[in-house]
């Protein structure tokens, strides 16, 4: 059964912006970008949003929704009060292009500072063998389809500016994990490099990250805390302190 609902849409461009309101009909069982796309085709020709997929795996249509970083493609309408106001706002963390289209060009920056996965120099084609315990441990970090709502939420990135020629954000800290966790990675600094190059040390685990994952990844229990575990590890060992303490005292 139809219904008039209200929707505010956030419009405007890196320069300037507004909220403008508009009623629009809403069918059972239909998403925010279903009626996004009805006011674009019926009353906001020009309006600009992004989507591709429409069944939650591109991330493409990232935006807040009434304040909450969400897919529009996995948000029901229904979800909200016949005399609620659903908002509509570009992700906050990014610079506004067009209406609810953000440049998230700085997640493809960061995504160029982490190595890719270095094999084996003698491993030759066909002849890789991993464990399945091994293939399982960072299965979950594979699922992100790069929807960019943890970075946006992440209130390190979201609050300041100035932290993300530092920080990676909690997208990379997984990739980052999924990569340590690999058993023919031959690059064994990861974990030093996540802390001493990409901010690890920066995060304080509030778990924003997780909760607004629509894939569902425990991306702060599952990477990010136990990657900071094996930094203080690494970085704290008695054995390690020691050796290091013999070698200054044979150079002295």
């Amino acid at each position: 059964m139809a219904r008039k609902i209200n929707l505010r849409i956030w419009r405007g461009d890196a320069t300037d912006g507004g909220l403008q309101d508009v009623q629009v009909e809403a069918n059972e069982g239909e998403v925010v970008l279903d009626v996004i796309h009805r006011v674009q085709a019926t009353q906001m020709g020009d309006l600009a949003v992004r989507w591709n997929c429409k069944a939650g795996k591109c991330g493409s249509c990232s935006m807040e929704i009434n304040g909450k970083p969400r897919l529009a493609c996995m948000t029901q309408v229904a979800a909200y009060g016949e005399d609620e106001t659903i908002t509509v706002t570009p992700l906050r963390a990014f610079p506004v292009i067009k209406d609810l289209v953000t440049d998230v060009s700085f997640n493809y920056k960061k995504a160029m500072e982490i190595p890719a996965y270095e094999p084996p120099k003698d491993l030759k084609p066909g002849e890789a063998r991993m464990e399945q315990v091994d293939v399982e441990r960072s299965q979950e970090f594979r699922k992100c389809i790069e929807c960019f709502l943890c970075q946006n939420t992440c209130h390190v990135i979201r609050d300041h500016e100035e932290n993300k020629k530092s920080f990676a954000g909690p997208r990379f800290f997984i990739r980052i994990a999924e990569l340590d966790m690999h058993p023919l990675d031959i690059l064994k600094n990861r974990k030093r490099t996540a802390q001493e190059e990409h901010g690890l040390g920066m995060c304080n685990i509030t778990k924003c990250c997780t909760e607004v994952c629509p894939e569902h990844i425990k991306i702060t229990d599952n990477a990010i805390i136990p990657m900071k575990e094996r930094v203080v590890d690494i970085k704290y060992d008695p054995a390690r302190m020691f050796a290091g303490l013999l070698k200054r005292e044979k150079r002295s």
